[in-house]
Order: C-alpha cells, then sequence, then structure tokens
C-alpha cells in the first residue's frame, strides 16, 4: 500500500529534513504534497530528483491526504489539523499543539510505540519535543533494567532548535564578535555567539520556562509512569545537536558497566564511552547522525543508587523530522 503524504511546514528546517528523510528511508509514499504559508507558495523543493511545487496550506489541500507529517507551529496545527482529520488523514505533529491533550497520542516509537496499534481518537499523533525525545530514548531502557526514581537534566540545545533564523544570528552574531564588533541580534533573547542563555522559550510563574515544563511533563507521559524530572535548558552557540548532562536515581542498584552494557542494546542509542581514548558524544560529530548517543557514563556518589550521563543527539532528525517519518512507518507498518 502507497500513501498520499502533506508535508505541512515543507520549507522550514524540519519541513525540509522531513522529505529528506522520507526521501533517505524510501517511505512508500505515491504522492507528496508540500505545503506551506502563502508567502512561501510557488516555491519548489527538491524530492527524488524531482521538485515539488509549494502549495499554501489551507483545509481544501488535506483532500485525498492519508498522512500529514507537520511542523508549522502550534497555531498552524491547531487550526489545520483537525481539518486534516475530518478529511480522513492521520496527522503526527511536531509542535506542542496537542502534546498534552489526553486523547492524543505522545509517541517515540522505540519507547512506546505499541499505542500506534489504534487509530488515534483524534486523527492526531504527537511528536515529543526534541530534547525530550533523546533523554527518554536513554531513560527507557534503563529504567526497565534499574527502575527509575529520579531524573535532574541540564540540556545544552544548539540553535537550530530555535529556527533558521537563529542560525542565521549565530553566523552574524559570531562575525561581529570576531570583527571586534558588539554582538547584536533579535531572534534570541541575548546575543549567541560566544554565550549561553539559560532561556528556550518563554518564562512560566514557578521561574521554569516553557521549555523546561515541556521535558518536565512529557517524558512521564511518553514512559507511561509518574517520574519526578528537573530540568534547565540553555542555548549554547551550536548550530546543529542538542546535549544533555543527565543524573538518574534508580530504585535498584547500578554501575557504569552495567548501565553501558544496557544501553548499548538500546534501540536508536549508540554508547560513545572511552574516556582514555577521549571518546564521547560531540555535538559536531553527531550532527547528520540518526543515533542518541551516550557517553561519560559514571557513578553519582551523592546518592545510593546513582549514575551520571552525557546524551547527545540531532534535533532536526532525531529530535523532530526522524522520529515523525518513524511513527508514520509504523502506521504504514513498514
Amino acid at each position: 500500500m502507497t500513501y498520499r503524504v502533506a508535508v505541512l511546514g515543507a520549507t522550514g528546517l524540519v519541513g525540509r529534513k522531513l522529505l529528506e528523510i522520507l526521501e533517505q528511508r524510501d517511505f512508500p509514499a505515491r504522492e507528496v504534497v508540500a505545503l506551506a504559508s502563502a508567502r512561501s507558495a510557488g516555491g519548489v523543493l527538491p524530492f527524488r530528483g524531482e521538485e515539488l511545487i509549494v502549495q499554501e496550506a489551507a483545509a481544501g489541500a488535506f483532500d485525498g491526504i492519508d498522512l500529514v507529517l507537520s511542523s508549522a507551529g502550534a497555531t498552524v496545527s491547531r487550526a489545520l489539523l483537525p481539518e486534516a482529520a475530518a478529511r480522513g488523514a492521520v496527522s503526527v505533529d511536531n509542535t506542542s499543539a496537542f502534546r498534552m491533550d489526553a486523547e492524543v497520542p505522545l509517541v517515540v516509537p522505540e519507547v512506546n510505540g505499541a499505542v500506534l496499534a489504534e487509530r488515534p481518537p483524534r486523527g492526531i499523533i504527537a511528536n515529543p519535543n526534541c530534547s525530550t525525545i533523546q533523554l527518554v530514548l536513554a531513560l527507557k531502557p534503563l529504567h526497565d533494567a534499574f527502575g527509575l526514581k529520579r531524573v535532574i537534566a541540564s540540556t545544552y540545545q544548539s540553535v537550530s532548535g530555535a529556527g533558521a533564523a537563529a542560525v542565521d544570528e549565530l553566523r552574524e552574531t559570531s562575525r561581529q564578535a570576531l570583527a571586534g564588533e558588539a554582538p547584536t541580534g533579535d531572534v534570541l533573547p541575548h546575543p549567541i555567539a560566544f554565550n549561553c542563555l539559560p532561556q528556550i522559550d518563554v518564562f512560566l510563574e514557578d521561574g521554569d520556562t516553557k521549555e523546561e515544563w515541556k521535558m518536565r511533563v512529557e517524558a512521564p507521559k511518553i514512559l507511561g509512569f509518574d517520574l519526578p524530572l528537573h530540568a534547565t535548558c540553555v542555548r549554547v552557540p551550536a548550530f546543529f545537536a542538542h546535549s544533555e548532562a543527565v543524573w538518574i536515581e534508580t530504585e535498584q542498584p547500578i554501575d557504569p558497566p552495567s548501565a553501558r552494557q544496557v544501553l548499548a542494546q538500546a534501540p536508536g542509542v549508540e554508547v560513545v564511552d572511552d574516556p582514555e581514548r577521549l571518546a564521547y558524544p560531540t555535538a559536531l560529530d553527531t550532527a547528520g547522525s540518526d543515533w542518541t548517543r551516550v557517553g561519560r557514563i559514571r557513578r553519582d556518589p551523592t546518592v545510593a543508587n546513582g549514575l551520571a550521563l552525557w546524551i547527545v543527539a540531532d534535533n532536526l532528525r532525531v529530535g523532530a523530522a526522524l522520529n515523525a517519518v518513524k511513527i508514520a512507518e509504523r502506521l504504514a507498518g513498514c
């Protein structure tokens, strides 16, 4: 069986990556329709050696569509994905619009893919936040083996997570700084070149940012149990790939060799952890990869059953487009 697929938000960073991965993984699509805003309509995008003409995203564009891969922003998703569902399509949404909706499954296929056995009630499946996806890929096998009790995470997130304009801003503010000029920009809260910004998304009443809240509430929904988790999310001057320093406390005794063995067998995870050879994951090495890489695995001596680890993944691939396409593959029985 083949499918008519619509990529909503096709001209953005994640949208382009969705098209790239659909082609790379040879998804069984008999037709792919590229949808974007009115100002992008008429443009062209490469796909399977041909060019897709970008169409304006509107309700009627979903007539005859089987599957929607959406990454056009939460406002657009709220407006258009119910329209797609009414026309019979199933949507995989990369935005935050439906993630915490009780009737919308929040899915990482390697972790809770079993929920895809039935069509979702609202015709929508939510793709988790990028920093959450790589985190749960590492946490799930450790929970199964040792039982998670508590998680603390500090993230070091690349500018591509804030979109193409933020990538451009890192280039420009870096040029300014290296030229001896005062860096200026208006995409991120402060200049990002040679800087770290402990703010991703808006601040909430409790002092957390929305990005930190997303990790706190999304991980338990995906893992299927109430997991105490706290995060500090930081934007750093890397173009691609997010890094995370994570501390876990487990119910059962845990040690680095046992954790390495468990993680080495986990789907989607690659262990890169050889301190003597200075082998550990970095954002530069991991950008463009489909692996969630884990290293710096070591004991946390401050608690009885504690472990520290370092997790890196490409936020546009693992943290967004690849996860969405894997969901689509499960739906298609690939």
